[in-house]
């Protein structure tokens, strides 16, 4: 046998270096191809006109914004009971008359306010003529510059809101309408904020406490953070404040933003105005504290539980406790208000609280009394459906209130044709048996789209119509697909069923609420063909659905996980159980 002599072992690594060599400069040609692919599919999704819409209407609400803050103009950043930390002198001359023939004169660099005394009206006044010199005075260049830098701002919040918006709540800026009434909102905050923080009110949390509080209702509450604290510094910008300021309409916003989750009562944004203030009154005196500040109006607007002349000597302590209790007021106000604005909100964002869907719930609606009248089975079927769903969802951390009124309302369309669905024929026959399986499929099938019509023409809302639309996916009407198939073969003409003519229209489900409701509907239907509903033969039964529905591809939109798919499957075996479980068969019972 030939002996084979090993290679040397100084070629390796040169053979080595260059398959390494060759690997690397294949791995950076795809780098960049890839990069510019992804780039190519970023500048015409740019190019797309409802793109350049939604920027338009962007720089349209920030331009609005500037306007509102006074953007060509420096802000007068003084307030009523403003404890100044070192003496103010005049950047220009100027004169002041106060009240009386004779005028006083200001030379620059002379003393205004000293330094550590609250500001009387007397000094906002001197300070308010200096200011209208110094800024009458300033030229087209300072105030250009300035105007830039303040709308630069305005734009790199949008940005940044916007970035964050896409990774986290997309439809916000996906849906046109939404995307709009979300910036009329923002300048509307801004603009009431601006006009209520006046001395005499200081109410510029409560705009912002609303804008974070309808937020929270109509998008997730880390969104509703984000964009509130953005708004409180637009706020703080526009009126000329400083960081203390903005310390404080942060916490005024933010409390009532993280205890806000779900609104299942009348009286929830009341208490969480009430919780919201407690935490404002401990923050704004903190804030004060370490400030050496006061906040708020009341030791500014002169009301006050002891005389006028008391509260001018009364201490820091004092004014700084009345002032957080204003301020603290002013969240119990917001909380009250979202009360009444609720119901606008909800209508305007196309958004359910639980007090609408428990109302929508009702067994005395409209809807549901006709499909109990016209369709006994299917309406039970529904009652059913809502209960296997809720649980289910509940136990994924869904919306199950959500999941079981729209249970409710998922098969309303087979009212028109009740005859045509299991549930609702009794003694009469099957009334697909004159029908060719093409024209069963049809009948099937137009549930959806007569459902989607009933709820639009009864103004369901479109989170409860997606259920109708989605609850069957685009899944395979089996039963008749099957029945055609025979016939072809019997037939022996050679032809082919096309599948995709006894598939459903879609979509699939875009939730995971929808995905619940999809696999309850599918289990309690076929459970009731059971002989012997076994909880073996159950969780056989269940599984099946929901691996049938897994690799036919209905979970893809949805973003549900193969474990919460197991939780789910779970809890509907554990339900399906308790509805089918076994009785004691009693000695003079007779077998039906």
């Amino acid at each position: 046998m030939k002996r084979v002599s090993p290679e040397p072992l100084g070629d390796l690594p040169i053979r080595m270096s260059v398959g390494t060599s060759v690997r690397s400069r294949a791995a950076r040609v795809a780098a960049v191809a890839a990069s510019r692919k992804r780039l190519d599919e970023r500048w015409q999704r740019m190019r797309r006109r409802d793109v350049w819409n939604r920027i338009g209407v962007c720089l349209a609400a920030a331009l609005v914004i500037w306007v509102v803050g006074g953007g060509w103009s420096r802000p007068f950043p003084y307030r009523s009971g403003y404890i100044p930390p070192r003496d103010v002198v005049a950047r220009e001359a100027f004169g002041f008359k106060n009240g009386t023939p004779a005028e006083k004169i200001f030379a620059a660099g002379d003393t205004i306010v000293e330094g550590g005394k609250p500001l009387t009206p007397r000094d906002l006044q001197v300070l308010h003529a200096e200011h209208l010199t110094h800024t009458g005075q300033a030229n087209w260049s300072d105030r250009l510059f300035y105007s830039l830098a303040k709308i630069g701002i305005v734009l790199a919040l949008y940005a940044l809101c916007g970035y964050y918006v896409y990774f986290h709540d997309r439809v916000l800026l996906s849906d046109w309408r939404r995307l709009t009434r979300l910036l009329v909102i923002v300048v509307v905050t801004v603009t009431a904020a601006v006009l209520v923080s006046r001395d005499a009110w200081r109410a510029e949390c409560v705009p912002l406490v609303l804008f974070g509080m309808t937020l929270a209702i109509v998008s997730r509450r880390e969104v509703a953070l984000v964009l509130s604290l953005a708004v409180a510094l637009v706020i703080t910008l526009s009126l000329g404040q400083g960081l203390h300021e903005l310390m404080v309409l942060t916490a005024a916003v933010s409390g009532p933003v993280i205890m806000l989750d779900r609104v299942r009562s009348r009286t929830k944004l009341i208490y969480v105005g009430l919780y919201g203030a407690a935490i404002m009154f401990v923050a704004v005196v903190g804030i004060g504290l370490l400030a050496d500040q006061t906040f708020g109006a009341m030791y500014a607007a002169g009301w006050s539980p002891v005389d006028e002349g008391l509260t001018a000597q009364a201490g820091f302590a004092t004014k700084l406790m009345s002032g957080a209790a204003w301020y603290a007021a002013c969240v119990i106000l917001a909380g009250f208000l979202m009360t009444g604005l609720l119901p606008f909100t909800e209508r305007l964002f196309d958004v359910q609280t639980d007090i609408s869907l428990l109302e929508l719930g009702d067994a005395a609606h409209p809807l549901l009394q006709e499909l109990a009248q016209r369709a006994p089975g299917t309406y039970n079927h529904s009652i059913n459906v809502a209960a296997l769903a809720e649980t289910a969802a509940d136990r994924i951390g869904a919306n199950g209130l959500l999941v079981r009124v729209g249970a409710y309302f998922h098969d309303i369309g087979k009212m028109l044709k009740p005859l045509y669905f299991v549930e609702n024929q009794g003694r009469d026959g099957n009334q697909h048996d004159s029908l060719v399986p093409a024209m069963s499929t049809l009948v099937i099938i137009a549930h959806v789209k007569d459902g989607v019509d009933l709820g639009r023409q009864y103004r369901l809302p479109q989170s409860i119509i997606a259920f109708i639309e989605q609850h069957h996916g685009t899944t395979l009407v089996e039963y008749f697909y099957r029945q055609a198939e025979r016939q072809v073969a019997e037939a022996q003409q050679g032809g082919k069923v096309e599948e995709a003519s006894f598939r459903y229209p879609g979509p699939k489900p875009l939730t995971k609420e929808s995905a619940v409701l999809m696999l309850a509907d599918a289990a309690e239907s076929a459970c009731r063909t059971l002989v012997e509903p076994t909880p073996a033969r159950i969780e056989g039964l269940v599984h099946e659905i929901t691996m049938k529905r897994l690799l036919d591809g209905q979970f893809e939109k949805c973003g549900v996980t193969l474990m919460e798919l197991n939780v789910i499957e779970e809890s509907l075996v554990k339900s399906l159980t308790a509805v089918y479980h076994g009785r004691i068969k009693y000695p003079d019972q007779q077998t039906a």
